[in-house]
């Protein structure tokens, strides 16, 4: 580590997505002796990704806890826990297994916070590989993102290079709430560059926070999870072209950071969605309707607040008018026209 003006800085390296995940969880099991990590062969196995590698050897079996293969079994198990004031992370060995512990994600855990009137927290992590990955059939194809972003009390983020990985997985361990983090099969053993401030045990990522990955005023490309390193490389393309791609990370799908997104649509006044999953009813039909009805209402509001200032200024120069002439006519306020039209005798003119 080098030297520079007094402050010591840690020299760039590459991590994978799998290690920063492993990374982030083995530093909140060791803040946090309330933390503990079940599902199916995350102890011995070291996962079937390998993304729990060595936390069984380092922490035993009380905290890295292997499940028989019933998802709706350990996911409540996991929901209970977390009631009873543990940080359990409760990993699927893929999302489309998740579909077996429905009703525990979606009503026993997103709802229990809201239906306790806020006593009751539920402080757990569902994770695991998300989306469509190689070879493995239609069942195990599918993108999460929308599915879960649908539900009250669920908080959803979606990671796509390491430094999201590892803050957000931190990030969600220690979140009162319960929180989806959709990994992607395919990104796990690909390496990113890990800036200083990520090596850091302190190292967070707020939930609901997107992230700009590349500045642009042509055009503006919202994107999440493994599709970012697409959009990010369509944008080179069309650089060379003399187009200008601004790239959002999402990050997080609910709470979706729309003031991000909607201050570089009216930026650009371009905006195209990227995501792994279905075409209809999907985060970027969520995207775009927002804008719409955002940037619209603000349209409204500024074309609204010009008229109320032409009828302020017309209203005083009629009174003005009326006091010279003496006059007593009787106004026709709902007719709102412009300084300078003489379609009437209302006065306005």
């Amino acid at each position: 580590m080098a030297a520079v003006s007094g402050l010591v800085r840690r020299p760039l390296r590459e991590v994978t997505v799998r290690d920063a995940i492993n990374q982030g969880m083995d530093e909140e099991l060791e803040r946090d002796e309330k933390v503990f990590l079940l599902g199916e062969e995350v102890a011995q196995y070291d996962g079937a990704y390998k993304v729990s590698r060595g936390l069984w050897k380092k922490y035993g079996d009380k905290r890295i806890i292997d499940t028989p293969i019933s998802e709706m079994g350990f996911a409540g198990i996991a929901v209970g826990a977390a009631m009873a004031g543990l940080r359990p992370i409760c990993e699927f060995m893929t999302f489309n297994f998740s579909m077996q512990a429905i009703d525990q994600v979606i009503n026993s855990a997103a709802k229990t916070y809201y239906m306790s009137g806020g006593f009751q927290p539920v402080p757990i992590v569902f994770r695991g590989p998300n989306g469509a990955s190689a070879g493995v059939a239609a069942q195990h194809s599918q993108c999460f993102a929308a599915w879960y972003g649908h539900c009250p009390g669920l908080k959803v983020v979606s990671p796509w290079n390491s430094e999201d990985a590892k803050g957000l997985i931190k990030s969600a361990i220690r979140d009162n709430n319960p929180v989806v983090v959709l990994e992607n099969e395919l990104m796990y053993g690909v390496p990113f560059e890990f800036p200083p401030e990520a090596q850091s045990k302190d190292f967070l990522i707020p939930i609901g926070k997107a992230k700009i990955e590349r500045q642009g005023t042509h055009i503006t490309v919202v994107s999440h999870s493994r599709p970012v390193g697409h959009c990010l490389e369509a944008a080179a393309v069309l650089s060379k072209e003399g187009v200008e791609c601004e790239v959002i990370n999402m990050r997080t799908i609910r709470p979706m950071d729309m003031e991000t997104i909607e201050a570089s649509v009216m930026k650009t006044n371009h905006l195209v969605t990227v995501e792994g999953g279905w075409p209809q009813f999907g985060v970027g039909a969520e995207i775009c309707a927002r804008i719409m009805e955002g940037i619209s209402k603000k349209l409204v509001l500024e074309y609204s607040q010009a008229v109320v200032n032409i009828m302020y200024l017309n209203t005083y120069r009629i009174k003005r008018l009326k006091a010279r002439s003496g006059q007593t006519t009787t106004l026709n306020l709902s007719c709102v026209q412009f300084p300078g039209c003489s379609c009437c005798s209302c006065h306005w003119c």
